[in-house]
């Protein structure tokens, strides 16, 4: 199907970064949230860059016809920039990756489909992020809002291609994880025992109730026989009887 939309681009094979994909985002505060993403276009691919230059200026056009009074600006502003030079904001050199590549953003206050290449919709916002290629579908407008006028880019969809090596800084699990050679987990403590570094046998928290110590053996070999408190009777006389109170023998008065 042809694309009868002249400020429309649908580019080719882009890397993305700074996704903002499922959240609105503000880079300031007090600004207002959109979603958004900086498209990383190759200089390879000559089409998507010739397509782009063709929407800008379609827009260019649309510009002077609606918004800018008939005139075109002087100094246009347009989002398309130079990944080899400079950053417009602040004179500093773009991003490594951006080297060798044509750098803009797009951004939209509704939120853009995001596809795979079976147009399933992604609903996992891990599945996009900053290193990741992707087509990108945008529209390109002019404006003129505080004294500035100029042609800025509007997010429509993205369709995700494959994966890439993360910018940023960001690993992957597998990465991390993937090579599990040589680890070992450390012994989880065991209750009642105090681990030790270094050491295998555990200590013990608190030290073991002692057992039951039988009363020792008397140096003939016959069992220890506790103290009896009764007295045996002498031969001829009758046993001595027993206090219940004290436990000691009732002595009788004399002449008994």
């Amino acid at each position: 199907m042809a694309n009868v939309n002249p400020t429309l681009v649908i580019t080719g094979k882009a890397r993305l970064t700074f996704p903002h994909l499922f959240t609105p985002y503000a880079k300031e505060l007090g600004q207002e949230a959109k979603y958004s993403v900086t498209i990383l276009v190759p200089k390879s691919d000559v089409l998507t860059r010739q397509k782009i230059d063709a929407a800008i200026m379609a827009a260019t056009q649309a510009g002077i016809a609606k918004s800018w009074n008939g005139v075109k600006p002087p100094i246009l502003a347009t989002p398309v920039h130079d990944g080899d030079g400079v950053r417009p904001s602040d004179g500093q050199p773009f991003a490594p990756e951006c080297k060798g590549h044509w750098v803009f953003t797009a951004s939209s206050k509704q939120q853009p489909q995001v596809v795979d290449t079976g147009l399933n919709p992604i609903m996992a916002q891990s599945e996009i992020y900053s290193g990741v290629y992707a087509r990108v579908s945008v529209n390109f407008f002019p404006y003129n809002a505080s004294g500035k006028k100029g042609i800025g880019c509007g997010l429509n969809n993205v369709q995700k291609l494959e994966d890439g090596e993360p910018l940023g800084g960001r690993t992957t699990a597998l990465s991390d994880f993937g090579d599990a050679t040589g680890f070992q987990a450390a012994p989880a403590p065991q209750y009642g025992q105090q681990p030790s570094y270094g050491q295998q046998a555990p200590q013990q928290y608190a030290p073991a109730p002692q057992q039951y110590q039988t009363p020792p053996a008397s140096q003939y070999g016959q069992p220890y026989q506790a103290p009896q408190y009764q007295q045996a009777p002498v031969y001829g006389q009758p046993a001595p009887q027993i206090d219940p109170i004290t436990g000691m023998p009732i002595v009788p008065p004399m002449g008994y």
